[in-house]
Parts: structure tokens; C-alpha cells; sequence
């Protein structure tokens, strides 16, 4: 058994203009710590903007948000290797998300993991995350997308198996790891360019419809 997750900082969108993106009219990828508890639910399809924590949005409704992207999860330790690299600190909810952990390798997170924490919450991994134009520009990082792209350290989007709580301090426990070997990082290796693990990923089980379909895309 794994040992259970740290919840460093609850996160939620504070929704400003983003001049990255025509299609978007604002973003909301300026997370910000929140004190808790903070409500955790399913959201409805991608398409509305609906995300899993109470008072989180988000701007690009076409590509963010919805069942698959309703958390979005980060590690300390993960932040400490691009702190490493850039030369500079980078504060929780900089990368856009909800969840600032520690105590887990998110890019070793297999697709269909499940994390559960407080009041019930029963959260499953579903995707990497995927860099914009948004993340670039809010960056400000000469070749950020190349450099994000070249350390595979995405971090991981969860679906909403059963609605619960986070709160900063509490713990995620993981209870279910698949038995495949299809992991955030290998979904995120095959998304960017290798596309020679596009099959390989497209045999976890849980993957959902719509991430089978975007991989096809890029085969």
C-alpha cells in the first residue's frame, strides 16, 4: 500500500482576462489557496465550464473543465524539480491547480487510480494535463511549452467517483491502483510526440472515450 497523500493547498480560479487565447473570454488559471473545507462534486460534461471544486472555473470550456478534468492535481515535488530549473520559487496553484500535494509521483499515477479523502470523497485519475497557449503565456518561460513538454511531469486530472471534501492538511489515501502499466506520464509521453505508446495507452481499461479519441488524433 501506498502512503497517503499530503494535501499542502486547496486551490480555486480567480477568473482574469486572458489575452493568450482569442477563443476564451477569461481564464482561470490563476489558482489561489482557499480555506476549507471545500465541496468536491461531479461536474456535467466538458462545455459549460463546470469544474469538481466549489467556486473554481474555468475560462476555455471547449478544451477544460467537465467529467474527466474536474480536479487537477500537483505535486510539491514535482514544483521543486521546475523550481530547480527555472531558478526561482513557485508558489502553490502557479501551474492552475486545485491540488498542491505531496508523498505521490503523480506521473507514475496509473490511468484509472483512485484517491479517496475526507466526507467520502472518492477521486480516479483519468488524464495528464496538456499544455496551451494560456500556460505559456502565464508562464512567461522562453520555450516553456518545449521545456513542460521535455520533463513529462504533467501532473494528473481526476474525475468525481463520489463527492466529498478537501482541505489544506487533510490526507488522500490511494485505494485502488490498476494492475496495467499505463501511467499519467506515458499518457502525456504518447500525447506529445511518442506515438509509437499511443497503442500501448489505448488498452487501460478506464481510459474515457473522448482521451481515447484526442490519442487516435495525434496518431
Amino acid at each position: 500500500m501506498l502512503p497517503p497523500m499530503r494535501i499542502l493547498s486547496v486551490n480555486v480560479g480567480k477568473p482574469r482576462d486572458n489575452p493568450w487565447k482569442d477563443d476564451a473570454e477569461f481564464t482561470g488559471i490563476d489558482k489561489r489557496p482557499v480555506a476549507g473545507p471545500v465541496a468536491v462534486t461531479a461536474p456535467g460534461p466538458k462545455g459549460d465550464g463546470s469544474v469538481g471544486l466549489a467556486g473554481d472555473r474555468v475560462g476555455d470550456v471547449q478544451n477544460h473543465g467537465g467529467t474527466e478534468q474536474a480536479v487537477y492535481a500537483y505535486s510539491r515535488e514535482d514544483y521543486g524539480h521546475f523550481e530547480a530549473l527555472l531558478g526561482y520559487d513557485l508558489r502553490a496553484g502557479m501551474f492552475g491547480e486545485n491540488l498542491t500535494v505531496e508523498g505521490h509521483d503523480l506521473s507514475e499515477a496509473r490511468i484509472g487510480e483512485r484517491w479517496s479523502g475526507d466526507g467520502g470523497l472518492l477521486l480516479e485519475v483519468t488524464c495528464p494535463r496538456i499544455p496551451c497557449n494560456t500556460f505559456r503565456g502565464w508562464m512567461a518561460v522562453r520555450g516553456w511549452l518545449k521545456t513542460f513538454t521535455r520533463e513529462a511531469r504533467p501532473g494528473a486530472y481526476l474525475s468525481v467517483v463520489e463527492p466529498g471534501t478537501v482541505e489544506q492538511g487533510g490526507e488522500l489515501d490511494v485505494v485502488e491502483r490498476p494492475d496495467h502499466d499505463v501511467t499519467v506520464a506515458m499518457f502525456f509521453k504518447a500525447a506529445m510526440g511518442e506515438r509509437d505508446l499511443i497503442p500501448r495507452v489505448l488498452e487501460a481499461p478506464s481510459l474515457a472515450p473522448a482521451d481515447a479519441a484526442f490519442l487516435r488524433s495525434r496518431g
